[in-house]
Formats: C-alpha cells, sequence, structure tokens
C-alpha cells in the first residue's frame, strides 16, 4: 500500500487540539470522497495539549519532530511522507482540507509545485488582519516576483501541493516561517512547473492566538528574499551609488556648479567620494556573495553570469586594484604640487581639496578592492567533508602494521 500512495496531506502541529480533529476529518473524507490513495500525516512540534492522542484516534500518521520551527516541522513531515504528491496546510481550520481537487489536478497534470491563492479564491472576514491583507503579504509577493521573476501572487499561502521528489531536490534548509518563502524562491531558481489556484481563507477555530508574529516573521521573509537575492541587496544599490558618485564628482572635479540659488563645491564632492567608495564596497559584496551562494548550492548556477564572477579572476582584480592606488598617489601628488605652489599654506585652497579628495577616494577604493578580491578568492579554496586525519583506518591495518614491526 506504501507504494502505491499518490497524496500526503501534511499538516504541521504545535498544540492545535482544539481544531486537529477537524481538519483530519476533512482530509480523510476528501480523500475517501476522491477516491484518492493517500494518507494524513501530522508533523508535530512537541505539542503538550494531548494533539498526539487526538490525531491517532482519527487516523493520522504522527511523525514527532524534535527541532522546534515551523520549516523544521514540514522538512519532517515532508521526509515521512510516502504519497507522491504531498498537500501541506495550517491544522487550524483556517484552509478547507475537503476540498483538494484543484491541486491534485494540477499535480496529475505535471506541475512540480501548485500554490493556493487567497486573494483570488476569497478572504472570509476576520480571517486575515488587515495589514498582513494590505500591506505584508502584498508587499513580500511583489519582491518575490520582482527579486525572482515568479509569477505567484499570493507568495505566503499555507496551503500548498507539490511534487515530493521535486521539492526534496531543492535542499531547502530554513526552519522558521521563511521556509514557505525559500520553497517558492528555488523552486522558481530551479525553473520549476508552478502553477496557483484559486483557494479560501476562514477565521481560523482556536481560542489562543496564532504562532505567527507579524513583525517577527515577516522581517524573517523579507531578510531571506534579500539574502537570496545578492542582486538587489548589493549589486543595483552599489551601481546606482557608484555611477552617482562618479557622474557628480566628474562634474566637481573642474570646479563649483551653480544651479539657481545653489552652489555645489568641494563639500558635494566629498558626499560623492563616499559614494564611489560605499557603491564600490557593496558592488564587492554582491560579487562574494554570489560567489559563495552559487559554488555551495544556495543558489542554483547561472551560465553566464557564474561565467563573468569566474572571469573577475584574483590577479585582474588585483591589477585594477593597483592601477587605483597607483592613480591615487598621482593625485596625491597633484595636491602636493598644488599644496606648495601656495608655500605650504593653509589647505584652504578648492583646487588642493579637489586633489586630495580624488587622491583618498581612489586609494580607499583601490585598497577595498584588493581585499575583496582576496576574500572572494577564498571561496575557491576547495574544502573537503572529512579530513585525512579523521577517516576511520581499519583494524586489519594495525594488524598487518604490527605484523611488519615484529
Amino acid at each position: 500500500m506504501a507504494d502505491n500512495l499518490e497524496l500526503t496531506i501534511l499538516m504541521p502541529c504545535l498544540n492545535e487540539a482544539e481544531t486537529l480533529a477537524v481538519c483530519i476529518g476533512k482530509a480523510r473524507d476528501y480523500l475517501a470522497r476522491s477516491g484518492v490513495a493517500g494518507e494524513v500525516v501530522i508533523a508535530d512540534n512537541g505539542s503538550t495539549d494531548g494533539s498526539q492522542a487526538i490525531a491517532e484516534a482519527h487516523g493520522a500518521l504522527v511523525v514527532n519532530v524534535e527541532q522546534r520551527g515551523y520549516g523544521a516541522a514540514l522538512a519532517g513531515g515532508i521526509a515521512a511522507a510516502r504519497g507522491r504528491f504531498v498537500i501541506m496546510g495550517d491544522a487550524d481550520d483556517s484552509y478547507d482540507f475537503a476540498n483538494l481537487d484543484n491541486f491534485v489536478h494540477e499535480l496529475r497534470d505535471g506541475a512540480d509545485l501548485v500554490m493556493g491563492n487567497r486573494f483570488a479564491g476569497g478572504i472570509a472576514p476576520g480571517a486575515m488582519p488587515w495589514h498582513h491583507r494590505y500591506i505584508g503579504n502584498p508587499v513580500l509577493s511583489f519582491l518575490g516576483r520582482l527579486f525572482f521573476k515568479t509569477p505567484i501572487r499570493d507568495f505566503h499561502c499555507g496551503l500548498r501541493g507539490f511534487r515530493r521528489d521535486a521539492i526534496t531536490a531543492l535542499n531547502l534548509r530554513t526552519t522558521g516561517m521563511e521556509f514557505a518563502s525559500e520553497m517558492v524562491v528555488k523552486a522558481t531558481l530551479a525553473h520549476s512547473d508552478i502553477r496557483e489556484v484559486p483557494t479560501t481563507l476562514k477565521p481560523d477555530g482556536r481560542s489562543r492566538p496564532p504562532h505567527l508574529r507579524s513583525f517577527r516573521d515577516g522581517w524573517r521573509h523579507l531578510r531571506f528574499l534579500l539574502l537570496f537575492s545578492p542582486r538587489w541587496l548589493f549589486l543595483y544599490p552599489g551601481l546606482v551609488l557608484l555611477l552617482a558618485g562618479m557622474i557628480v564628482g566628474a562634474i566637481l572635479l573642474r570646479g563649483p556648479v551653480q544651479i539657481g540659488g545653489l552652489s555645489f563645491n568641494v563639500h558635494t564632492l566629498l558626499v560623492a567620494s563616499l559614494c564611489v567608495i560605499m557603491g564600490t564596497q557593496s558592488i564587492a559584496f554582491a560579487i562574494i556573495g554570489r560567489r559563495f551562494a552559487s559554488r555551495y548550492g544556495f543558489i542554483p548556477r547561472s551560465g553566464a553570469y557564474d561565467k563573468f564572477l569566474e572571469s573577475l579572476s584574483l590577479e585582474r582584480l588585483l591589477l585594477f586594484a593597483m592601477l587605483l592606488l597607483l592613480g591615487g598617489m598621482g593625485a596625491m601628488g597633484w595636491g602636493f604640487w598644488e599644496w606648495a605652489k601656495r608655500d605650504f599654506g593653509p589647505l584652504t585652497s578648492s583646487a588642493t581639496l579637489r586633489a586630495v579628495i580624488l587622491a583618498m577616494t581612489a586609494l580607499v577604493t583601490g585598497f577595498q578592492l584588493m581585499m575583496s578580491a582576496f576574500m572572494s578568492s577564498m571561496i575557491n579554496i576547495p574544502i573537503y567533508e572529512r579530513r585525512l586525519a579523521d577517516q576511520i583506518v581499519p583494524d586489519d591495518h594495525f594488524r598487518r602494521r604490527a605484523d611488519q614491526d615484529k
């Protein structure tokens, strides 16, 4: 029977005694009505209210997951699931487990991941706090689509179905609420077949507050999206800062600029210099972050982008850094010459200050780039899973050595 199971209905559980029986009953009713060969699995995360006994009494398989966290519970449940497909949903009776036909249809049609869309299916009054409905979910879903080009409109719907082997292959790692984001992001980056179906959301049946903490868990989702997109976290802001600083700096190096009643001089040039320095460092972080994430499997490889990163060898970056350092020393010589022409008096001349600002910008940027090049090249150092000293030596090896010594 285990080899013939098509569907596992998976529910993470932490003290859901009030609603667990209802959810299991709806899931079992769906399996009976539809004729789908399946099971109901409860991934219990340390309940102390008797949820385990309730689940077993109603015919569900209970999987005890010791590591705490929403993602950890789901990962444990997925590992124990026997169905070819898995449909997961919260055990608080906010999702309708009795109507999963759309999910199963899309999975049978070849989808790797099928997301529910609560905004398309309907959200009952009181089912979702206003700041989740109009701020949190729309903003995070928009950022997910912007960063990763995913088609999903409801990024954080808890009711979703997937092919178990496809999701297992993604090597999901997070243990908290951001597990939901990681699943969508990695499936998108892996070019999986992702689809959406309308689903409904109603107020949950619990008398206690939900486990979700709006700002804490919202930040964890946002943090995950940023960390998995070095381009948006580092590269694009760095390019904006670098280009803005270079353009403004090139204009102000010639002399002050008057626009209306505003005068832009060496003070603005100093701000432009800081933009160049920060932009360069941010771009360096983007290169290091992407190389690390791609090399160690956090983000799938991208042929053209990874080829470009590999072309940025330590020697090429060091050569460019040395050119910047030499240019900085040349600018410092220019500033020294301007100072000497004024008999080494007070450094009040704007020409001298321009030279000094240019010199310091080039020197600091060159030094930053040099250090970043070494840091980036460290990622290429091979890491072995086991050191030679840690390897187990068979007992017969010592017996042979003893015989040889005799």
